[in-house]
């Protein structure tokens, strides 16, 4: 019978934290995990002390440790987990790092390097952790897992890892949450939010690399009788600053809201109730806001930067990200054209159903079964 560990000390056990992001990837995976597996096969979580998740066809094993804090989750990936690993035939280390001291083969999941490309958000302590961390797990595990082939690139040109060493395991999406809805509730939340008909909307931290003040730039020169007002919703990131101002140079007040930070279970209804969705990001691992709008049946105008390309495909839109003239001419067609809105949203709705969870597991056992049958 072959034992697999499964390290997902990242996965929150706290009453509403929001499905997306290294929490949403665990869980999802986690979920499908032990139904696309070999029967014979046994899988066990190592998670934090506070967590009371569980999963179908998954022991779940609780550290001493609360590990919802990042420091604590630390010691314990670096002190305690190598002594957590006896009898496990292989150990996937969830979220980036294996410990120093690696007692068994393992694989590693890797969602994006931003922490080397966008150093800035994140503590100096913690880039170091995870530059020097990240690559030593990465060059001997027996398999790397990447959440999407740009991250795999970016992963095999970073630390130089083989590139056949690497598989890609993407995310999928809650098909029930993200799904077209009846127009009564869009106009009903429309109206309870106070939004108008038709607007357009961007999902996603404010932060430099989604690059909102180019957006904005092409936004502005649009002709008043195209413009529709635009939604930039989302935490306020590291360096939001620029944003705010180009609102203010391009005397946008009046046209542009924040409504902040939106709850999991809201997303769907402000995807469903906006016209388009807009993603002029620079850098992304995956750019789930984008999937889950496109499973709603909201046409998608992104950037052709990262990851984004291979997940819209020719559903949607791809633009270069530092061309605000491109950007500008592609909002104006979104305004008027009503026939591409609807191809729009019915390729980006058959587009979204080749991303599930069950894919993703199934990927992720076909990565053990390479990681178990690999010899050094």
């Amino acid at each position: 019978m072959t034992h697999i560990g499964l390290n997902a000390h990242l996965l929150s056990g706290r009453a509403g934290y929001r499905s997306a992001g290294i929490h949403g990837y665990i869980h999802g995976s986690l979920a499908h995990l032990a139904a696309a597996a070999p029967a014979d096969w046994r899988f066990t979580a190592l998670v934090g002390r506070e967590n009371r998740l569980t999963f179908d066809g998954i022991a779940m094993r609780r550290a001493r440790l609360d590990t919802e804090n990042p420091l604590r989750r630390i010691l314990w990936e670096q002190a305690a987990q190598p002594f957590a690993l006896g009898g496990f035939d292989l150990v996937h280390e969830m979220a980036f790092v294996s410990p120093l001291w690696l007692s068994r083969p393992s694989v590693v999941t890797v969602y994006d390097l931003s922490f080397i490309h966008y150093p800035q958000v994140l503590s100096a302590a913690r880039r170091l952790y995870l530059r020097l961390f990240t690559a030593l797990s990465c060059r001997r595990a027996r398999r790397v897992i990447a959440i999407s082939h740009s991250t795999a690139r970016d992963t095999a040109a970073s630390f130089g890892i083989p590139t056949e060493r690497i598989d890609v395991a993407a995310p999928g999406y809650d098909a029930v949450a993200y799904r077209p809805l009846p127009a009564a509730d869009c106009a009903a939340f429309r109206a309870a939010r106070n939004l108008p008909e038709r607007f357009w909307l961007f999902v996603g931290t404010l932060e430099p690399r989604k690059n909102l003040p180019m957006l904005l730039e092409a936004y502005a020169a649009l002709p008043e009788h195209d413009r529709l007002p635009l939604v930039l919703a989302g935490g306020k990131g590291w360096d939001y600053a620029p944003i705010f101002a180009a609102i203010e140079r391009f005397r946008l007040q009046d046209c542009v809201t924040l409504p902040g930070y939106i709850p999991a279970q809201d997303l769907s209804l402000w995807y469903n109730s906006a016209e388009v969705l807009v993603y002029p990001s620079v850098f992304e691992g995956f750019g789930l806001p984008v999937l889950e709008a496109m499973a709603c049946g909201t046409p998608v105008i992104v950037s052709d930067a990262s990851s984004l390309p291979e997940v819209v495909g020719d559903a949607g839109m791809c633009l270069p990200p530092h061309d605000p003239a491109a950007w500008t001419e592609a909002l104006r067609r979104a305004a008027q054209d009503e026939s591409w809105r609807t191809q729009a949203a019915e390729r980006g709705r058959a587009a979204a159903t080749r991303y599930t969870w069950a894919e993703t597991a199934r990927q992720t056992i076909f990565s053990y079964k390479r990681a178990l049958q690999h010899t050094r």
